[in-house]
C-alpha cells in the first residue's frame, strides 16, 4: 500500500512539472509579444465593438487595416443607424472620413501613438509591456492580461482586459472598464491575418473617400429631415441650461444651447443638406480624440465632432478638456434636458 501511494505521489508530481514545462510565464509571454510585434510587417483584422452607454449598447463592425511603419485604416460601422466612419493615416497626414456629412478632416496628429486603442494589435502590446504591475492569468486557450490604459482624458476607462490566443498570440477579446471593474467598452476579434499584403492606394484618402460613399445606403427624403436636439446628460455641479436658441441657416439648420454658472459653455447642433464631396479635406485644428462611437477634435477651449449626418461643437473659456470629452460623450446619449 505504501509503495502504491509512493508511486502515486510521483506520478502527480511528474504530471504537475510536465504542466509548468508546459505552459509560459507572464515574461515569456511578454518577451513573445515584442518579438512578434517586430516581425509584424502588416495585418488585417476584423471585429465586434459594444459600446455600453447607461442602460443601452450599441454595436459597431470594425475593419483594422495597418502595413508598417505608420499606415493605418480603421472603418467602424454601424449597420442598425447606417453610419460609418474611417480613421486614416497616411504619409500626408491622419484622416477622419465621414461618408454621411460627404466631409474629411485631416488631423497634424502622432494618433495611434499618444493613447490607447482597443482595436489596433500593437496597441495592446503596448499596453502589456508599458504596465509593469500588469496582471497575468492563463486559461486552456487564452493568455490573459489586466493592465493600466493610457487614455489621456478619460478618467473614466482606467483598466483594460487583453485576452490572447494561445496560438499565435492573436488578438481575441479587449475589455475595457470603469473603476468598479465594468466593461464599458468591448471589441471580440472574429478575424486576424498577420502579414497580409495591399495594394499602394489601400491607404489613399480620395480613393477611400470614393468607396465610402459608393457604400453608403439610399437616405430616406435624402437623409435632410430636420434632426432631433440632443442634451448631454453629463452634468457639472453649479452649471445649468439657460437658453435655447434655433436658427435657420442656408442649408439647413442650426441649434444653440447655452450653459452657464459655475463653468459656462455653449453647444451647436447644426445639420445642413448633404452636398458634392469635397475632394480637399478640412484641416482640423487641435488633437484627434476618441468619445466612442465617433472621433472628435479637441482643443484647448473647444471640441467638435460629427454623429448622425450632424455637426456638433462645444465652445468655453474655462472647461478642462476632460470635462468637454466626457459632455462630448454623453450628447451621444438619449434626448434629454
Amino acid at each position: 500500500m505504501r509503495k502504491k501511494l509512493v508511486l502515486l505521489i510521483t506520478g502527480l508530481i511528474a504530471i504537475f512539472m510536465l504542466a509548468a514545462c508546459g505552459s509560459k510565464s507572464q515574461d515569456d509571454v511578454v518577451k513573445d509579444l515584442n518579438g512578434k510585434q517586430k516581425d509584424l510587417s502588416s495585418y488585417k483584422a476584423e471585429a465586434k465593438m459594444t459600446l455600453k452607454m447607461g442602460s443601452d449598447s450599441q454595436v459597431y463592425d470594425v475593419e483594422i487595416w495597418h502595413m508598417d511603419p505608420n499606415f493605418y485604416r480603421v472603418n467602424l460601422k454601424n449597420a442598425e443607424k447606417d453610419q460609418s466612419q474611417m480613421i486614416l493615416r497616411n504619409n500626408e497626414g491622419v484622416f477622419v472620413l465621414t461618408p454621411a456629412l460627404k466631409k474629411s478632416f485631416r488631423f497634424q496628429s502622432d494618433w495611434p501613438q499618444n493613447s490607447s486603442q482597443a482595436y489596433l494589435y500593437e496597441s495592446l502590446i503596448k499596453d502589456i509591456v508599458a504596465d509593469k504591475d500588469a496582471k497575468f492569468s492563463a486559461t486552456k486557450e487564452h493568455y490573459v492580461f489586466e493592465t493600466k490604459t493610457r487614455y489621456q482624458n478619460n478618467s473614466m476607462l482606467p483598466i483594460q482586459e487583453i485576452k490572447l490566443n494561445k496560438k499565435d498570440l492573436s488578438p481575441a477579446v479587449v475589455k475595457v472598464m470603469d473603476p468598479d471593474r465594468n466593461a464599458l467598452v468591448t471589441v471580440e476579434f472574429t478575424k486576424v491575418k498577420f502579414n497580409a499584403s495591399f495594394d499602394k492606394d489601400d491607404f489613399d484618402m480620395k480613393k477611400n473617400m470614393t468607396r465610402a460613399e459608393l457604400n453608403m445606403p439610399a437616405m430616406a427624403d435624402g437623409g435632410d429631415k430636420i434632426f432631433t436636439v440632443k442634451y448631454p446628460t453629463y452634468e457639472i455641479k453649479g452649471t445649468k441650461l439657460i437658453e435655447e436658441k434655433s436658427v435657420k441657416i442656408e442649408d439647413g439648420k442650426r441649434v444653440v444651447l447655452t450653459y452657464d454658472g459655475k463653468k459656462s459653455f455653449t453647444l451647436v447642433q447644426e445639420k445642413v443638406k448633404s452636398k458634392v464631396a469635397s475632394t480637399t479635406p478640412t484641416y482640423v485644428e487641435g488633437d484627434l480624440v476618441d468619445l466612442g462611437i465617433t472621433i472628435g477634435a479637441v482643443t484647448d477651449h473647444s471640441i467638435s465632432w460629427s454623429q448622425g449626418g450632424v455637426d456638433y461643437m462645444i465652445a468655453s473659456k474655462n472647461l478642462t478638456k476632460k470635462e468637454m470629452v466626457e459632455i462630448a460623450k454623453s450628447v451621444q446619449g438619449e434626448a434629454v434636458k
